[in-house]
């Protein structure tokens, strides 16, 4: 609550600009100065300055309200509370879809789908509430410079033909969308600091970032000294901001990681950065002697990281064309998974196979092993869900 901008803190528009010239925004920036300090800079009396600091502290301390009070304005407009993802299943156990007010991240190895999923999600936020969307804009924040125009127009045609029914509808949704590629940690901090005032001005309703451990990877090597310490600060006040918009504003925050190997040892592999063909090998465990050691695949980033977001949903290989999402970690849904595959229209899940073999690794989230793409899957797949040796590929995996 301390990042909330002193504008909104009910302070004259004068004042704000005055103190703005010294660098102080937002209410932690006012609540840091010393009485002197304030009175220097604001140019007002001692007594002037402890009603401001009264006004300020109000402002942004967390206001207090019942359970009661939750549920019912939970039960009055249920499309506050969630964001639905239009997956049935996945929106039953997740009693609505996406929670709002909290952060949502999504993991898997690469090709898994995590960009697919932010693109639909970022179509379905801007649908009307009528149609279970939020009927706002997107703060969409790319670091991998994956995003694609083109897909989220092929996604929302074929998701929703009755609603998109003409180019006119399409640009419009476009223009709702709003990309930023931000390709360092600090420049990815400065646009999550800067967000408030554009969720007010643009009405935004959801946040993505895809992906956070992308410019993390990048700029902080573990083994160094000192780097360990610096890249759990950027993540845990990364984290605490994005908390703070999504609480303040009710809006869903929905984050992509990615993944790593744990072996017996301690170290550490970082998964996604090898060829498809070394993953068996990294779920299996290899030291880098060459000898098999006991070793899983989880999602990246850490333990801190792992408790910072609410729900965590992991997307995993399963064969050739079917992948599978397990609700790895929610407040209000037990650990659950499904099967889907990727289509035009985005995920669209598949009823009818059998998930007797699936169990839960551990009672921790952050340890649940996640199944990645090995060469063995040519062993157990049919003749029909290999590529053709004329250079085809299956009609359900050319969209990927």
């Amino acid at each position: 609550m301390a990042a909330k901008k002193l504008r909104r803190a009910r302070l004259s528009q004068e004042l704000c600009e005055r103190l703005s010239r010294h660098q102080i925004t937002t209410c932690q920036d006012f609540l840091c100065l010393s009485f002197l300090e304030l009175m220097k800079v604001t140019g007002q009396s001692y007594y002037d300055v402890q009603k401001l600091l009264c006004k300020v502290s109000r402002a942004c301390a967390p206001k207090m309200q019942t359970a009661y009070e939750m549920k019912l304005r939970n039960s009055v407009s249920p499309s506050s509370a969630f964001l639905s993802t239009t997956l049935h299943s996945l929106d039953k156990v997740l009693h609505g879809g996406v929670p709002c007010g909290s952060l949502t991240e999504l993991t898997s190895p690469p090709g898994c789908g995590k960009t697919q999923f932010c693109i639909m999600m970022s179509v379905l936020a801007t649908l009307p509430v009528s149609m279970g969307g939020l009927d706002g804009a997107v703060v969409y924040i790319d670091t991998e410079s994956a995003f694609s125009a083109e897909r989220l127009i092929e996604i929302a045609g074929n998701r929703f033909p009755t609603y998109f029914d003409s180019d006119e509808k399409l640009f419009c949704m476009t223009r709702s969308i709003h990309l930023y590629r931000e390709l360092t940690c600090g420049s990815v901090l400065n646009r999550i600091m800067s967000l408030e005032e554009e969720i007010i001005s643009k009405k935004v309703k959801l946040i993505i970032i895809d992906s956070v451990a992308s410019v993390v990877r990048k700029e902080f090597d573990t083994k160094l000294q000192g780097n360990l310490a610096e890249r759990s600060n950027f993540l845990t006040r990364g984290a605490s901001v994005l908390k703070y918009l999504a609480e303040e504003f009710s809006i869903p925050v929905i984050l992509t990681n990615q993944i790593t190997t744990s072996l017996s040892n301690g170290v550490a592999i970082q998964a996604d950065l090898v060829s498809p063909a070394d993953d068996l090998s990294l779920s299996e465990g290899a030291s880098r002697s060459g000898k098999r050691e006991p070793g899983c695949v989880t999602a990246a980033l850490g333990n801190t990281w792992s408790h910072s977001v609410n729900t965590r949903l992991i997307l995993q290989y399963h064969d050739m064309p079917t992948r599978q999402l397990l609700v790895a970690k929610s407040p209000v849904a037990p650990f659950s998974a499904f099967f889907y595959t990727i289509e035009k229209s985005g995920l669209v899940l598949q009823g009818g196979k059998d998930q007797t073999n699936l169990t839960l690794e551990g009672t921790n989230p952050a340890l649940q092993t996640i199944r990645v793409r090995n060469s063995a899957l040519k062993d157990t797949l049919p003749d029909a869900a290999l590529p053709k040796t004329t250079g085809e590929t299956p009609s359900n995996t050319s969209n990927l």
